[in-house]
């Protein structure tokens, strides 16, 4: 048995124990301090972020982000503090990381995508794109991919990575649009009769805005027919009600005035 006399008990709470106990309320003060401080700091950041009126996932997202990496520090400066050599901490942290990384690079090349989406918004929620080869509205974009659903009402999951490295295609992105239109009437057909049909057409239905100003012109003298394009300006709300109801009213409009439509045909002449 250990003979332990009052002055060497003495002499160990003095040496070990005070030290010890010094050093761990030390340890704690710097924990509590540093997550005050970073608390502070994250959510001064998400208040400057909200007034730039980025993207609410985006915020929560970097918060957490800064709120790991802030905490991290405030751990190794307590454990420093305790004496741990977080030297060794680091490197196996950092090799783990760089691991992770390597098994997960698609993910994260998704991830680099979403927050790049996040941050430039070439689209919003509710926009009609053309994007990661799908077409259709965004119902949400997230830190890997983005849902949308398309004309005929399929939800579509596309890898933001999909869809920041090719062409964007914002439908939504203006208020108006041009449509574009092109009909034929046959060679035998009265061309200034179609053409002032074309225009009267135009003028009539008040969806087509005044300016710019709708162009409506022969486009071609093709193999079976004269065509016209016909060029209005709309609401981008109003794009596919006006292209549908148009192409429906001309033909209506050419077969009361006589005026054909002509399909593609071929004269075959044979020579004996």
């Amino acid at each position: 048995m250990f003979d332990f006399t009052q002055e060497d008990m003495m002499k160990y709470f003095n040496d070990y124990i005070i030290p010890l106990a010094i050093n761990i309320a030390m340890a704690l003060v710097i924990y509590v301090i540093g997550k005050v401080i970073v608390n502070i700091l994250v959510s001064a950041f998400g208040k400057v972020m909200a007034k730039s009126k980025y993207d609410e996932m985006l915020i929560n997202f970097l918060k957490s982000i800064i709120n790991a990496i802030l905490m991290l520090f405030v751990i190794i400066a307590s454990l420093n503090q305790l004496g741990i050599n977080t030297t060794s901490l680091a490197a196996i942290l950092a090799a783990a990381g760089l691991a992770i990384g390597l098994s997960l690079q698609s993910s994260l090349q998704n991830f680099a995508a979403g927050i790049m989406l996040l941050v430039f918004r070439p689209f919003k929620k509710g926009d009609f794109i053309d994007a990661g080869g799908v077409a259709g509205s965004v119902k949400s974009i997230g830190v890997f991919s983005t849902i949308m659903n398309t004309p005929d009402n399929k939800e579509i999951i596309v890898p933001n990575g999909n869809i920041y490295s090719g062409n964007i295609i914002n439908f939504s992105a203006k208020e108006t649009r041009r449509v574009d239109m092109k009909f034929g009437i046959g060679y035998g057909d009265d061309l200034l009769l179609a053409k002032k049909l074309l225009e009267e057409m135009v003028a009539a239905d008040e969806r087509i805005l005044a300016e710019p100003a709708p162009q409506i012109a022969v486009a071609e003298l093709g193999d079976s027919s004269v065509n016209f394009v016909v060029r209005p300006w709309v609401n981008s709300s109003d794009y596919w009600g006006v292209m549908f109801d148009f192409t429906e009213a001309v033909k209506l409009r050419f077969d009361a005035e006589g005026i054909s439509i002509p399909f593609p045909q071929m004269d075959v002449h044979l020579h004996k």
